[in-house]
């Protein structure tokens, strides 16, 4: 399997293939955005599209949205969804590509059990908690 970036002029014509792999982990987001919204950043070049492939076939899709600070640069995963993209042997691929991109850090917000997971299959730490206060 390969992991492969999808250039931003190609996301219309691939959405339809993730679209639902994207709309798994879109269902445990905050409401920050909606899937289209997540279309449109991934269209525009805000975000980048990843998509694990065999030939022709995707198994799954990740999000990633770039964030930079004096000391660190950051592939914050904001959406990610197929079962075979989170084992150890793709995720390694998604490690990869970040290294090659210059990123020193991969990060994403999750609920217990997929922070459960990560911590024990890639050794992630929790860094922070984030709250909210709607207004």
């Amino acid at each position: 399997m390969r992991l492969e970036h999808v250039h931003q002029n190609h996301i219309a014509a691939i959405w339809p293939n993730v679209e639902g792999y994207l709309l798994q982990a879109m269902t445990h987001s905050a409401g920050e955005y909606t899937l289209d919204q997540l279309k449109a950043y991934l269209a525009s070049g805000i975000q980048t599209l990843l998509v694990l492939t065999d030939g022709d076939k995707i198994y799954g899709a990740a999000s990633v949205a770039t964030e930079n600070y004096p000391n660190a640069c950051v592939a914050f995963i904001t959406a990610i969804g197929g079962k075979d993209i989170a084992k150890p042997e793709h995720f390694s691929k998604l490690a990869d590509w970040c290294r090659q991109r210059g990123y020193t850090r991969i990060r994403g917000a999750a609920f217990e059990a997929v922070a459960r997971l990560w911590r024990k299959q890639f050794q992630a730490k929790e860094i922070y908690r984030v709250v909210e206060i709607m207004l």
